[in-house]
């Protein structure tokens, strides 16, 4: 390990697609996927469903560049423990097919483009909110939390949040109740998410001596926290309907759906905490449910689902009516 971290030992590759997919590896592009969804309904709830397209575009790309530019940092710092790490194992640097100094120059191209592309077709606050979040990822949350405590995901779920805050940011030049309860939404929803994968893989986190929670005070523990951070999180989401009225009814469905299958997973992983399989499975359908949530606030947002909703609630009140006169 010390070999290639130190010396700089590499791997060469074979063609120019070698490259280019190992610099897109070091981005973590699944990653990268879920936090644009949560830019885009930032977006479209402040537009209230009308986007400008090259808005959209260039705040999204940015939003992608400047996520990109922190994970690739990320993976600077962490790449003594993903050699260590079997599923981390064979990433480009651990593996030394990148080496750290061009990684980092990739980094720094990605966060200039990343502010540029913002400041330039959205607006300041937008851009500097993308850097602050590459900020918070690397300083506070990679190099101070993650290797020193267990509420490292807690808090260091803010950097994680802020994408809806650019996306509004973008739409608006501004920042308002309903962006920051989008915010909470997203930091709530962290600790549930990054927990249940603690706990599946914890062995792994104890073997390079990452102190998430599961690995401290065990899965009982684990599961307890989840399960209130849920009943937290859950709540917080119809603040968007009421009393913000930034989404209705659509939304509203959507989120009581979304929001109970995940209280019932959360529910089993608390009545069987030492079951890796149910933590496996929360994981993966909080991924989907703030996937889910998000398009829910899209939808919603649009002028055909308020005209769809005016025209059931007239046909409702009518009805009401007709109801109270016979």
């Amino acid at each position: 390990m010390q070999e290639i971290i130190s010396t700089g030992r590499q791997r060469h590759h074979e063609n120019l697609w070698q490259v280019v997919e190992s610099y897109y590896q070091l981005t973590k592009p699944r990653i990268i996927l879920l936090l644009l969804i949560s830019t885009a309904a930032g977006m479209w709830v402040a537009a209230k469903g009308q986007v400008e397209p090259l808005l959209l575009l260039a705040t999204l790309t940015g939003g992608a560049f400047a996520s990109a530019s922190a994970n690739t940092i990320n993976c600077i710092y962490d790449r003594d423990i993903d050699y260590v790490m079997e599923r981390t194992r064979h990433r480009p640097l651990p593996s030394g097919r990148v080496q750290p100094r061009d990684a980092l120059i990739f980094a720094i191209a990605l966060a200039v483009a990343s502010f540029s592309l913002l400041a330039i077709v959205a607006n300041f606050l937008a851009a500097g909110l993308a850097m602050s979040g590459i900020v918070f990822y690397v300083l506070i949350y990679t190099h101070w939390l993650k290797r020193h405590t267990a509420q490292n995901i807690v808090i260091g779920g803010a950097a994680g949040a802020i994408p809806p805050l650019v996306g509004w940011a973008a739409v608006t030049g501004e920042l308002t109740w309903a962006s920051w309860v989008m915010f909470a939404i997203v930091f709530l929803w962290t600790p549930p998410h990054f927990w249940a994968l603690a706990m599946y893989i914890r062995d792994e986190y104890a073997e390079v001596g990452v102190p998430m929670l599961p690995v401290i005070a065990g899965d009982e523990t684990t599961a307890r926290q989840i399960w209130i951070y849920t009943l937290i999180m859950l709540p917080v989401t119809f603040l968007l309907v009421y009393p913000l009225h930034a989404n209705g009814a659509i939304y509203a469905g959507i989120a009581l759906w979304l929001g109970g299958i995940f209280a019932s997973k959360a529910w089993q992983l608390l009545q069987q905490p030492t079951d890796k399989q149910i933590a496996r499975g929360l994981f993966k359908y909080s991924i989907l449910y703030l996937m889910l949530l998000c398009a829910g606030m899209v939808v919603d947002s649009l002028p055909a689902s308020h005209q769809l909703t005016s025209a059931i609630a007239d046909n409702i009140e009518k009805l009401a009516r007709i109801a109270m006169i016979s």
